[in-house]
């Protein structure tokens, strides 16, 4: 803190006293210089938006630094051209589109214009319709079904094999273990005497 005085004021420079002093972003202000930079409209805690280091009221902030486009800034059913030139708002114009080149190496990504790809009908799977299992995106009405018996699943009751789905029983009675005792259940154990 300067000897004599105050802060400095963030606008004028000038040194601010306790009792005219706001503070915003850790710095002071003198109530008369906490102004919107564009339309000098006064502002307090719930109206001031900061953008490196200077200060704006929330509807100059959102015209000048806010997404552009219908429908952004004036509310709904308003379409208003103004880009705030006569505030002496400018705007820079966005460099080339540029696409990306991150193509996804992953193999259970299987992306067909733009969404995931049915590994049991191979149709795109659109969210609405899409339930994951043996880590792939499935048609969850027609697809995502045992493959020996055609049973309905659920993600919590199925098995996998080599990217295939399965009944928990399927399963079992193709994939698991054989011999006596294995897939007929405890209660068809014999004990001969």
């Amino acid at each position: 803190m300067p000897l004599g005085g105050g802060n400095k004021c963030g606008r004028c420079s000038k040194t601010v006293y306790f009792a005219e002093e706001v503070l915003c972003d850790g710095r002071s202000f003198h109530k008369s210089c906490f102004l919107c930079l564009v339309c000098a409209k006064n502002l307090d805690s719930t109206t001031v938006a900061v953008h490196m280091d200077e200060i704006y009221c929330r509807a100059c902030y959102g015209k000048k630094y806010g997404p552009k486009g219908y429908g952004y800034g004036q509310g709904a059913g308003v379409l208003n051209m103004d880009k705030g030139e006569a505030l002496g708002i400018t705007h820079e114009e966005p460099g080339p589109h540029r696409p990306t080149t991150n193509a996804n190496p992953s193999k259970l990504a299987q992306k067909f214009g733009g969404s995931d790809r049915c590994p049991r009908c191979g149709k795109a799977v659109y969210a609405a319709e899409k339930v994951i299992g043996a880590g792939s995106s499935w048609h969850k009405i027609g697809c995502f079904t045992c493959a020996k018996c055609g049973k309905s699943l659920e993600s919590t009751t199925l098995a996998d094999k080599d990217g295939e789905i399965y009944c928990k029983g399927c399963y079992g009675k193709n994939f698991g273990p054989k011999g006596f005792g294995f897939g007929a259940g405890a209660g068809a154990l014999a004990h001969t005497q």
